[in-house]
């Protein structure tokens, strides 16, 4: 079974293009249970985070908020937000998937349904 997510391409939200948006990279992990993503979303608080599957398609959004300061000294950090979609492989349970954050790393755990997961199989004597 092919368990591999595939980027969908460049996205770009069509109805808010004077926004930045920045495809964070991340790290992707398979073991028997689940599909784990990995990315780091610099600046962005847990409840400005948007996670929907759409059919096969996950997409993930990163609003970050600008942080105002009296006397600015250097400012080198970029102000922008983050949206990545991916193809997500047959066999995902989406009613299990979970999501977490903390210290600004997004932990995005994808399980697989029963019927893909490797299984054991015995054999009797017979």
């Amino acid at each position: 079974m092919n368990t591999e997510m595939t980027k969908k391409g460049v996205d770009k939200p069509e109805l808010v293009q004077q926004r930045n948006w920045k495809s964070p990279p991340f790290d992707i992990y398979e073991n028997k249970d689940d599909l784990l993503l990995i990315a780091d979303l610099p600046g962005v608080k847990t409840d400005h985070i948007k996670i929907h599957m759409d059919k096969n398609e996950l997409t993930i959004e990163g609003l970050r908020t600008a942080v105002k300061h009296d006397h600015v000294l250097a400012e080198e950090s970029e102000v922008c937000d983050y949206r990545r979609t991916f193809v997500v492989p047959p066999g995902i349970d989406e009613a299990k998937i979970k999501a977490e954050t903390k210290y600004g790393v997004l932990r995005l755990h994808l399980p697989k349904s029963e019927a893909i997961k490797p299984r054991q199989i015995q054999v009797k004597a017979g």
